[in-house]
């Protein structure tokens, strides 16, 4: 996100929760629970402070509530975020607690989808632009009452249309589905997404098998491709094969025996050309 969106955001969500009309308390009270905490660490002040500020903690978290994650979650991070704008504000500099803290919070958040919300690996590059233009997509179709273009979302961001493209692309990574998750709109629950997926036919081998031993077995004499015909396909012993062809069961087991070396090699040679 750039610095002047980083500026909007933030100046947003502090309208935001000033039109909540929080109590935090007199200025007089949270000087005083601040120094506690700042000067002795008294753990006391901080739960306090945690309290008086949790309602704004939680007006934030629900700033990114339109995502998948669990809102118990967000306010978790959301409170990681409170928690060190806690450890870190400076009561002498003279600055609103609520204003250090809401960019910090902010941060952490935005931390936290960078880091741990996307389901594959996407560069870090990659996934601040893809979160930049998901904010830009929500300002854009609230400004304009539908969803901006990808030119548009280009001009706001100030980025080329391809790098637009790309982060629509890659937001595409950040959830991902089972599976054996059941596919919607079908009358059957129990068709997955996974039985729509394609499978690898054998029979494509088979095809490319046959065109090979046709090609191959023209070399080898008439009685002989008989002979593998009666014992391959009709399936007869070669007892049987003997007995239709009147020679005996020893020569038709050379004889096969013969046959099958040949087609061997031949297959062995045609495969290498």
């Amino acid at each position: 996100m750039s610095t002047s969106q980083e500026e909007v955001e933030i100046v947003s969500a502090a309208t935001a929760t000033h039109d909540l009309h929080i109590d935090h308390g007199t200025t007089q009270d949270l000087d005083h629970l601040f120094a506690l905490w700042q000067e002795q660490r008294d753990p006391g002040a901080r739960e306090a402070l945690v309290k008086r500020f949790m309602p704004l903690t939680r007006s934030l978290a629900r700033r990114y509530d339109r995502s998948s994650e669990p809102f118990d979650d967000l306010l978790q991070v959301a409170s990681v975020g409170l928690l060190k704008a806690l450890d870190r504000f400076d009561l002498q500099r003279g600055h609103s607690f609520p204003s250090f803290a809401v960019p910090t919070i902010l941060g952490e958040m935005r931390r936290y989808f960078r880091d741990c919300g996307w389901s594959v690996h996407v560069p870090r590059g990659d996934q601040e632009r893809a979160l930049k233009v998901r904010d830009a997509q929500e300002t854009l179709t609230n400004e304009h009452g539908h969803a901006p273009t990808v030119s548009q979302l280009s001009q706001y961001l100030e980025l080329e249309t391809e790098q637009v493209i790309d982060a629509l692309q890659a937001t595409q990574a950040y959830e991902s589905l089972s599976l054996d998750a059941p596919r919607p709109g079908g009358e059957d629950d129990t068709i997955t997404f996974g039985d729509g997926m394609g499978s690898e036919d054998e029979r494509y081998e088979l095809v490319e098998l046959d065109v090979t031993i046709v090609a191959a077995i023209r070399h080898i004499p008439a009685r002989e491709r008989a002979m593998l015909h009666m014992r391959f396909v009709e399936d007869l012993t070669q007892t049987e094969i003997a007995a239709r062809l009147k020679i005996s069961q020893m020569q038709v087991s050379r004889l096969l025996r013969r046959s099958l070396d040949q087609l061997r090699a031949l297959t062995r040679d045609a495969s290498e050309v």
